[in-house]
């Protein structure tokens, strides 16, 4: 197996080509890139909240996990940009139905701007099973 091995799965959004891969597995794990709530299907950031924009992020980085050879639940380290600390309490809301009892760490941020316009991102790394 290479040093390092490339993740990339049509179920999330793709990286921009030439500029970032959606994941990267070294050493056993694996780390992923940003996730906006972007549709994959559409390109399009989806319709709703911060509450629903939570989803999709999450959504997209479980489904480059799983193009990686782990799950969600083998997340240790998670990175929250919000544009504005104001939708933290609405963020977490939808946080806290991810990763069962045992949370990754995590690290929640203001950003001045994000991607697209939009209200979060969000990365994470994970372990191979």
């Amino acid at each position: 197996m290479p040093a390092k091995q490339v993740i990339s799965t049509d179920k999330a959004p793709m990286g921009l080509k030439g500029i970032y891969s959606q994941a990267i597995v070294a050493n056993g794990t694996v780390y992923c890139s940003g996730s906006v709530a972007m549709d994959p299907a559409t390109g399009q950031i989806i319709e709703g909240d911060v509450g629903a924009h939570t989803h999709q992020c999450i959504k997209n980085l479980t489904n480059v996990l799983e193009a990686a050879g782990t799950t969600i639940e083998n997340v240790v380290k998670v990175n929250v940009f919000l544009a504005d600390m104001k939708d933290f309490a609405a963020m977490n809301e939808v946080y806290a139905q991810y990763w069962g009892e045992q949370k990754p760490c995590r690290t929640c941020v203001a950003a001045k701007q994000l991607p697209r316009g939009t209200d979060v991102e969000i990365e994470c790394i994970a372990v191979m099973p």
